[in-house]
């Protein structure tokens, strides 16, 4: 498993390309990248920022994979996640499985992804033509957690 967070932007593909190296029992990678929006509420977003609370957001990402891991037979899997002042259209963060199977391999990155989003320590700030506001955790992503209930 490798957790990264990073101000760097990354390369898909090659990090892609990294996950699969070396592994022929591999037969699916799925992944997910995120991307900052322009327009968040109805408001105009010029910037976002993104904060963390290093080591102890490694830590979570860790058990997050591990739950993962125990419920689905994944090979690997892969967190890399921006921190720091980012424009839209760039990129924030890639989750990627690599599987023997595509099934295990998207349930398992969109639980990751799931998970990431609801109980990983990140703070984001959006900046808006009101100014700097705080984004708030946001219910959808608390539902969309329901249907893991069975995944210990």
């Amino acid at each position: 498993m490798t957790i990264r967070i990073q101000q760097a932007d990354f390369d898909m593909s090659t990090e892609l390309a990294q996950l699969r190296k070396g592994s022929p029992q591999v037969g699916a990678i799925v992944s997910f990248v995120g991307t900052v929006r322009d327009l968040n509420d109805g408001a105009t977003v010029s910037q976002m920022e993104l904060e963390h609370y290093p080591g102890m957001t490694e830590k979570s990402i860790a058990v997050i994979i591990d739950r993962a891991r125990a419920h689905w037979p994944i090979a690997d899997a892969l967190v890399i996640h921006r921190i720091g002042p980012l424009l839209p259209t760039e990129q924030i963060v890639l989750v990627a499985v690599a599987a023997a199977h595509r099934g295990e391999a998207f349930a398992a990155c969109e639980f990751i992804m799931d998970y990431l989003k609801t109980e990983a320590p990140f703070w984001k700030k959006e900046q808006t033509p009101e100014g700097a506001r705080w984004v708030d955790a946001r219910a959808v992503d608390d539902a969309a957690l329901d249907k893991w209930v069975l995944v210990p």
